[in-house]
């Protein structure tokens, strides 16, 4: 989409209906030292009805000294019938950053939606910086409250290798809406009925400049 003497910007685009039952997906990328990578979804990722046969979409990231990593995620939908698991592995060299935007939607329109593990990791020179793990397998359990209540979009944005000096003005102000890692990183969440309630939608684009910046 963009290409400059450090770095690019390109576009992860799907030739065919994913994810189907038996699909696993795995991604990986290496950001060179110095440079820059955004990866744009162009749509988002149906997990379909697959009869609760597995699938997996996964990504692994390797950013090197001085790089940085953005991923514009569009909205990981998780149909009735689906069984899958996403991980996301990010591994970060010192003075290396990611900046990371995840859409959950659990069942489209009308559905409750399937079973996902979602499973997070990152590290930086070596060290753990984020391990996260959300088993939403069961629909019973997800909706009890404390959990999801009946909730069903988790959206994220993952600061890592460096703290999101300030809060937008836009940002959700919600109670645990922002989490500051032990190490430099912060996360901002929020958990709505439907994607077009949640307040990162405004907050992504300043966060992304700030990023590539």
């Amino acid at each position: 989409m963009r290409v400059t003497d450090t770095g690019a910007s390109v576009a992860l685009v799907a030739t065919g209906a994913l994810l189907l039952g038996g699909d696993h997906v795995d991604v990986a990328l290496t950001v060179g030292p110095g440079a820059w990578l955004e990866v744009v979804e162009i749509a988002g990722t149906v997990a379909y009805d697959a009869a609760g046969e597995a699938s997996s979409w996964t990504v692994r990231a390797s950013v090197e000294a001085g790089g940085t990593l953005v991923w514009s995620g569009e909205p990981f939908v998780v149909a009735d019938g689906a069984n899958t698991v996403r991980t996301l592995d990010i591994s970060l060299a010192q003075g290396a950053t990611a900046t990371v935007r995840d859409v959950l939607v659990l069942g489209r329109t009308g559905e409750r939606g399937g079973a996902v593990r979602s499973v997070t990791r990152a590290d930086l020179a070596g060290h753990p910086l984020l391990a996260e793990d959300l088993d939403l397998a069961d629909p019973v359990d997800r909706g009890l409250t404390g959990v999801l209540g009946a909730a069903r979009v988790l959206d994220t944005i993952a600061v890592l290798g460096r703290r999101l000096a300030e809060v937008p003005a836009d940002a959700p102000a919600d109670p645990g809406s922002r989490f500051e890692l032990a190490g430099p990183g912060t996360l901002l969440r929020s958990v709505r009925s439907e994607t077009a309630g949640s307040p990162l939608l405004g907050v992504w684009p300043g966060v992304r400049a700030a990023a590539l910046s």
